[in-house]
């Protein structure tokens, strides 16, 4: 047998870039032999998969620096993950900022080392002695739950040496630019009961130049983060009183209800009806449903009247429940139910973030009930509808197919009908998609929208799940032509994800410059002086009349010091009003995005600003 390197160079696809390469689905090490006869493909930064070896490999350097400089740390795990990478550690030294560059100039040293990440293998108990050995008591631990028999990986680096599966780079040498990012305090396992570990996470780059760029983004980033611009612009606010669940002040409200008119408007051109169905029902309901099974650490539950109740994780049940409450002809279908449902979700202190992450939050939902032979045109007609969703926002997306999960209910000839169905939409869509193997819901394939925002981050919003087992948990039928009773097949749906996480992604898209369309307050009414406020009250009293946002602020400050502070708030327009346009029976504009842009009538602006509304500028 040969290495991945060796039969990648013979076939003429060896690269300098090439990192890692992919077999059968599966990831592994150049330096790892392999079937001579498979397809082999290379893998590079650009890959996500090899994106994720390189980061992989980092976590490795920086678990090696934490060991030369503080022995006594133990080490538990340290995987790549989206955006790269962390590791765990068990120490007494808090890993501070200024450890943080200690560490990170160590970081430097390895690679300079260029040392080679060499893989071995080693039986259960020998694994167990070596951990033993290095003092390692999480790591012994992780071995002790492997099956007997089975041998366990470990790579070398160096003097360095750790558990790990892999895969990993030829040499810490190709690890060229990182960046060590923070440190927060991370649960053994994720469990509260557990103690407290030091999570440290970091980037890493082939190049310099790569680096620089994402930590600009970064500062970007965090110029934009939604928690910032929504307490700043007025939106919304999360208060201790309710962790995870927000608050939504009166100009997100604004915001809110413009996205839900339009969600709204847009169902009823697509042929869906509106319905709304309870939060809380009974936990009879969640057992036929399979959620109870796959979800029931994330619901909250309650009695009522001595009966034990679920608060909705999901609005799917309910759905259900409608279509069954008459009998169905093929000639109903399909049937088109959307619902801006508000669900609860129980989501670990930790991992709460802003609007991002919250425990209550209102899908988007739809449930789609049709005939098998509608399948592929209703998946075509959603796909239709997300992309020109997105447009208005002016998001690019890219597609992503996620087949069946281990943890999965329903047959094989199911899933397999199932995903060709989505595979088949999604070539006829002739757009370019990837395939994510096991991330499939457990009742269903789907189709996940992965949008791109303005500074170049992804967020996974929208998703079309094909679902073949809720119809058949809840004896769903439908007459056929044959006047038989049928199984429907059934879509879930949702566009904008959840309205509070979508907020929360337009704010840091737009950094809270929302189009004049959406703006909680598109124009700002400034006066000079008093003799002006007359001729302002007539602006405000007409433009509000047209169906406008408007506030006036009369106070006795500088013009320039009102002008600053609407255009902190962001406020697409300021109407300037002075003697001049009191005599003129003028206003004086400025815009947010371009600045001066002189006097007109009123009637003029009107028409200016109705036209930017109509087009969704």
């Amino acid at each position: 047998m040969k290495t991945a390197y060796e039969i990648l160079k013979e076939s003429g696809k060896l690269t300098r870039e090439v990192i890692a390469a992919e077999v059968s689905s599966s990831v592994i090490d150049l330096s790892r032999e392999t079937d001579e006869s498979a397809e082999i493909l290379p893998l590079t930064f650009d890959d996500l998969k090899g994106r994720k070896v390189f980061w992989h490999t980092a976590s490795h350097i920086l678990a090696a620096a934490v060991k030369r400089i503080y022995p006594d740390a133990k080490l538990t795990i340290g995987p790549s993950i989206d955006n790269g990478f962390y590791y765990d550690i068990d120490s007494d030294i808090p890993f501070t900022p200024e450890i943080l560059s200690v560490i990170e100039k160590e970081m430097k040293k390895i690679v300079r080392e260029n040392s080679r990440m060499e893989r071995f293998v080693l039986p259960r108990n020998e694994a167990i002695a070596l951990m033993e050995e290095k003092n390692e008591p999480y790591k012994v631990m992780l071995i002790g739950r492997v099956p007997e028999g089975e041998d366990i990986s470990f790579y070398r680096m160096g003097e360095f040496i750790d558990l790990c599966a892999g895969p990993h780079l030829f040499s810490t040498g190709s690890v060229k630019a990182f960046k060590l990012i923070q440190c927060t305090g991370a649960y053994w396992e994720g469990d509260s009961k557990n103690k407290m570990l030091q999570r440290i996470y970091g980037v890493a780059f082939p190049k310099k130049e790569e680096l620089d760029a994402y930590l600009e983004r970064m500062e970007e980033a965090k110029k934009r983060d939604h928690r910032k611009l929504g307490r700043e612009l007025d939106l919304f606010d999360i208060y201790e009183e309710g962790p995870g669940f927000p608050f939504f002040l009166p100009k997100g409200m604004v915001l809110r209800n413009i996205l839900e008119d339009f969600w709204r408007e847009e169902h009823r051109k697509n042929g869906y009806q509106e319905i709304k169905t309870p939060v809380i029902l009974n936990q009879d309901l969640w057992h036929r449903s399979g959620h109870w099974d796959h979800y029931k650490d994330n619901m909250y539950t309650t009695v009522i009247d001595g009966n034990d109740y679920a608060i909705k994780p999901m609005n799917c049940p309910g759905g259900m429940l409608v279509y069954k409450r008459r009998i169905h002809s093929y000639r109903d279908l399909p049937q088109r139910m959307a619902e801006l449902g508000l669900v609860h979700r129980h989501e670990l202190s930790g991992a709460l973030h802003g609007l991002m992450r919250v425990r209550c939050f209102t899908q988007d939902d739809a449930h789609i009930f049709m005939t098998p032979a509608q399948i592929e045109s209703e998946i075509l007609g959603v796909m239709r509808m997300i992309d020109s969703f997105y447009s208005v926002f002016g998001f690019k997306y890219s597609l992503e197919l996620s087949t069946r999960p281990e943890d999965s209910m329903g047959t094989d000839e199911q899933w397999e009908t199932a995903t060709a169905a989505l595979r088949r939409a999604l070539d006829d869509n002739r757009k370019p998609y990837t395939v994510n193997e096991g991330d499939g819901a457990f009742y269903g394939p789907k189709i996940d929208f992965h949008l791109e925002d303005s500074i170049g981050r992804t967020w996974q919003c929208g998703t079309i799940q094909l679902d073949f087992q809720m119809p058949e948990r809840f004896d769903l039928s439908y007459v056929g032509q044959d006047n038989e009773r049928h199984r429907p097949v059934m879509i879930h749906r949702v566009i904008f994800g959840s309205i509070e996480r979508f907020i929360a992604i337009l704010t840091e898209h737009y950094a809270g410059a929302f189009p004049l369309w959406l703006n909680p307050v598109q124009m700002k009414l400034l006066s000079i002086n008093e003799r002006n406020i007359e001729w302002c009250n007539e602006i405000e009293e007409r433009l509000t009349a047209e169906g406008f946002r408007v506030e006036s602020d009369h106070r006795s400050e500088k013009l320039g010091f009102k002008l600053r502070e609407a255009q902190l708030q962001k406020v697409p327009y300021m109407i300037v009003i002075g003697d001049n346009e009191v005599g003129e029976r003028k206003i004086t504009v400025r815009s947010r995005k371009e600045g001066d842009i002189g006097s007109m009538t009123l009637d003029e602006f009107i028409e200016r600003c109705k036209e930017e509304i109509r087009l969704k500028k």
